[in-house]
């Protein structure tokens, strides 16, 4: 077969590939847009500083002020990170550097139990074994009082939810390190802890990054289990004993309900179309943060 023969055979296979590699662009496009067209019938008698801003809400007044339900995200959600975050690393450098071979097999298959539990089990262990302990000993050992559903109570949830994901990936990454790489360092005198900071973390700090980043995705869309235990309250929180009402819960919820207030739907589908520019924005800055370090690297 000549070659353009050969091109002219490989058209058609190049061409419904790169149509079926179009779908999830075209996919967020349209959820973004869907939500944009919805959300536009407040956002044109409203201003957007306004919505975004204001602390008042009170769908029977049309006040639809999100700065509440901002905050509540943004407090949840890096409660959560910084609880996870160094219990994972931590955990997935012992699993790759330093557990024995009986024990790696043990805790892949907990993780992944840990992982596929659907998140109202998470909610019921959070609502009868978290809330009170918020409420009972760590809120008085701080000098706080507080009736458990808090943002401590729903960080702690997401964090024992968000904890199988990263430290699964964090171990994926860790182990992909050429264990020539490492004792070349053992032979050059290095201890293991010294191979381990220096040359493994170094080298795989960037997949790390990733895997928390993919922590914090699930983080922000988590819905069932932080609505249980956050309190679900629609005020500026103060401090991590407030309660809260982040983004998902809002809207699981509310919509579908009171559908005949004015503009109610509409400030929902603005909530909603919020999330998405928040995740989607994390997740741009983590993967230009990423390139950076991948091009110092190299």
């Amino acid at each position: 077969m000549t070659p353009a023969g050969a091109v002219k055979r490989d058209r058609a296979p190049r061409f419904f590939t790169g149509l079926f590699a179009l779908f999830p662009l075209t996919l967020a496009a349209t959820i973004f847009l869907a939500l944009l067209l919805k959300a536009f019938p407040l956002l044109s008698f409203k201003s957007l500083s306004t919505l975004l801003f204001s602390s008042a809400w009170q769908p029977s007044r049309g006040h639809f002020g999100l700065w509440p339900f901002i905050l509540g995200t943004i407090w949840v959600t890096i409660t959560a990170l910084v609880l996870a975050v160094p219990v994972s690393i931590l955990t997935a450098l012992y699993l790759s550097e330093y557990a024995p071979a009986r024990l790696k097999k043990i805790f892949q298959p907990v993780l992944d139990l840990l992982a596929g539990l659907p998140s109202v089990i998470y909610g019921m262990w959070g609502v009868l074994v978290v809330v009170p302990a918020v409420s009972r000993y760590l809120a008085p050992l701080f000098g706080r009082q507080s009736s458990g559903y808090s943002i401590l109570a729903a960080g702690l949830v997401l964090a024992v939810m968000i904890l199988p994901t990263i430290i699964s990936v964090s171990v994926e990454v860790l182990n992909s390190v050429p264990l020539t790489l490492k004792e070349a360092a053992l032979s050059l005198g290095a201890t293991r802890f010294e191979v381990t900071r220096y040359v493994v973390l170094r080298k795989t700090f960037p997949g790390i990054l990733a895997a928390c980043v993919l922590g914090l995705s699930r983080a922000f869309g988590e819905t069932i289990a932080v609505l249980m235990v956050v309190g679900n309250v629609p005020a500026i929180p103060r401090s991590l004993f407030s309660p809260a009402y982040p983004l998902p819960a809002l809207l699981a919820n509310n919509y579908g309900e009171m559908m005949s207030i004015p503009g109610y739907e509409a400030a929902l589908n603005l909530a909603a179309l919020l999330l998405l520019i928040i995740v989607v924005g994390f997740s741009i800055l983590a993967r230009w943060y990423l390139v950076r370090i991948s091009r110092r690297a190299a």
